[in-house]
């Protein structure tokens, strides 16, 4: 499949080895000077399209007119709706999926802004709150398909070496991405300036490895 990632922080950057890793043709759009070096060291070469990911000629210039998914993972809601509306209401893209991160303005992640998929990162812990899964460990919430990866949740104990830790300092393996922090019945979505605390319930995408390190992180 050709997919264009637009975003290129932890989400874009990992989505994109992913895609890539499994013979997909993956275009990433990013901005940031910093981060398109650090994008261009990782990725095949040819991937990384600096640039604005709301613009129409960078889209096009990313390949929008053949693409057959857009995912839009920037930390920017309305940047997130404006590339989604273009993939599909401009370029006709056959799917196109969308990060949601302030939970306030998931009800306009719908068809009619262009988004297929929208994935609210703080809807998967709240679902999981209210079934009342156990939270003795890190365990699964969702598996996604044969490769491994999935959206898994476990408690911050009490003694555990991440309490008082903001998360840019946790050392996270490349395959384990956290996406919503549930605090006191508030959603956090963490940046890499959150601080974690004892008795947070951490929501993360990870593989195995990654899962096995966060439960021992965790403890």
């Amino acid at each position: 499949m050709n997919i264009i990632i637009v975003g290129g922080g932890k989400t874009g950057s990992y989505l994109a080895s992913l895609l890539s890793g499994r013979g997909d043709t993956v275009r990433v759009i990013e901005s940031r000077k910093t981060v398109v070096q650090r994008l261009e060291a990782k990725l095949p070469e040819g991937t990384v399209v600096r640039g604005m990911g709301s613009s129409p000629d960078v889209l096009e210039a990313a390949g929008v007119l053949h693409s057959d998914v857009v995912i839009a993972v920037t930390g920017n809601d309305e940047v997130n709706l404006v590339v989604s509306m273009l993939a599909k209401m401009e370029y006709g893209v056959g799917r196109v999926v969308a990060r949601v991160n302030n939970p306030a303005n998931a009800w306009m992640f719908d068809a009619s802004m262009g988004v297929d998929v929208a994935i609210d990162q703080a809807d998967l812990i709240t679902r999981s709150v209210e079934e009342g899964l156990d939270i003795e460990d890190v365990y699964t919430i969702m598996r996604l398909g044969k490769s491994g990866h999935a959206i898994v949740q476990g408690e911050v104990r009490p003694r555990s070496s991440v309490v008082g830790k903001a998360v840019r300092d946790l050392q996270l393996p490349e395959d384990l991405v956290l996406v919503a922090v549930e605090r006191d019945g508030d959603i956090v979505i963490p940046n890499g300036g959150t601080e974690l605390c004892a008795g947070d319930r951490v929501v993360a995408f990870s593989d195995d490895s990654g899962r096995d390190f966060l439960s021992h992180a965790l403890q």
